[in-house]
């Protein structure tokens, strides 16, 4: 086993909470242990022009005192690129040649399946480094850093939107990020008391879901002696329809590892609900009791479409996602030292340092309908008819596992 004197860190893919707390991490524990650590910039755009760099930024106790780990976004920066669909047929040895030229002899990778996806390529490409899992879709066989961060984040907006939905008596569809897994809106739609979460995992009957709102939207304005209420709705990107067809915008192309731009599901949503208002009389009979009807002006409700987009990414990062963050950042750095490549992080607990294999880590992994179906009792509408919760009942012996 080779000693590793100097290390490189990179953050590839989307931007979210808690990087800084894992590029902090890892430069933290590295100088504890006598190596000195590098940030390769802009993700693998940056390690695969390594060797173009005059020189890098060493991450010593100054640099990084500068870095707030609980601020989102990476002070490594990022890039969406993908090693595999560089056209150069050299392009692990050009990566191993910049690699040498600043003696690096390993590296800590940040990010989630795609990125995790190309670490598991450098590795086998002779490249020394381990992934730290990065996503905020949640989406990996482990907990990944940014995931809370989001999900506090959505539950925030959609709170923070029950006062302008009240005001203007709507309902209001957020659509938010989260690709074919909708855990990031299962979580932040139930944290925030979303009336509906609309995830990709349940292709969604409209007819359900209007029912829902038509009971829950107009008992909340019939009961208030202002006539006031709303309905809120979250909505991951990857909705699918009652038909399972996927809600995507097909003018605007692939992103750079490929991916569909999804976009629409909100609107889509809206565009479904308030065909649904029109074509039913009792809406409008209702709109007249409230002394909101007004003809050809103000027939229906108003179904509205909030996107928030990158602002889900942004801002402050949550507690859990820096304590997070820090541990497998150090962690990392202790498997380099051991030897250990190729390997995604899965947490720190005491003095063990658990890991798994990397390409089992990246495998997508969905929201679980069994714990959607204990809030379908509850009253949360998912855009399907409510599925019988039947649940078991088991003594835990021992420890549990840490909950994540």
């Amino acid at each position: 086993m080779s000693e590793i004197k100097k290390i490189g860190v990179l953050t590839s893919g989307g931007d979210c909470g808690g990087l800084n707390a894992v590029v902090k991490g890892t430069a933290q524990m590295a100088a504890s242990l006598g190596i000195k650590c590098y940030a390769i910039t802009n993700g693998y755009a940056g390690l695969y022009n390594l060797i173009d760099f005059d020189k890098l930024t060493e991450l010593d106790g100054d640099r990084v005192d500068q870095i707030n780990a609980a601020l989102s976004g990476s002070e490594a920066g990022h890039s969406r690129v993908k090693i595999k669909k560089i056209e150069d047929p050299d392009k692990y040895g050009r990566i191993k040649e910049g690699m040498k030229k600043f003696d690096i002899d390993a590296l800590v990778i940040s990010g989630g399946d795609d990125s995790g996806s190309v670490m598991v390529d450098l590795y086998k490409h002779g490249v020394s480094c381990v992934h730290v899992p990065k996503t905020m879709d949640l989406d990996l066989q482990t907990y990944s850093v940014g995931g809370d961060s989001t999900i506090n984040r959505i539950a925030s907006f959609v709170d923070d939107l029950k006062t302008t939905g009240r005001t203007h008596n709507r309902v209001i569809a957020m659509e938010v990020f989260g690709r074919y897994a909708g855990h990031s809106a299962f979580r932040g739609g139930i944290a925030s008391d979303a009336d509906a979460i609309l995830i990709p995992e349940i292709p969604v009957d409209f007819d359900v879901l209007y029912r829902d709102v038509k009971k829950k939207f107009t008992h909340r304005i019939l009961k208030s002696d202002i006539y006031a209420g709303t309905y809120l709705i979250v909505v991951a990107e990857g909705l699918k329809d009652a038909s399972g067809s996927e809600i995507v915008d097909e003018g605007a192309g692939v992103d750079s590892f490929g991916h569909k731009k999804l976009a629409g599901a909100g609107k889509y949503v809206c565009q479904e609900l308030t065909k649904r208002m029109k074509a039913d009389k009792e809406m409008s009979d209702f709109m007249k009791a409230t002394h909101m009807y007004v003809e050809k002006l103000y027939t229906v409700p108003e179904v509205r479409e909030v996107t928030p987009g990158h602002l889900v990414r942004c801002g402050r990062a949550s507690g859990y996602d820096v304590n997070f963050g820090k541990e497998v950042g150090g962690a990392a750095v202790q498997l380099l030292v051991k030897g250990i490549y190729g390997v995604t992080l899965v947490d720190v607990c005491g003095k063990q340092i658990r890991y798994m294999n990397a390409e089992h880590a990246i495998k997508q992994r969905h929201v679980d309908l069994d714990q959607v179906s204990i809030h379908e009792h509850m009253g949360v509408c998912f855009g399907r008819e409510v599925k019988k919760y039947n649940p078991s009942f088991g003594e835990i012996k021992g420890t549990p596992e840490r909950y994540m």
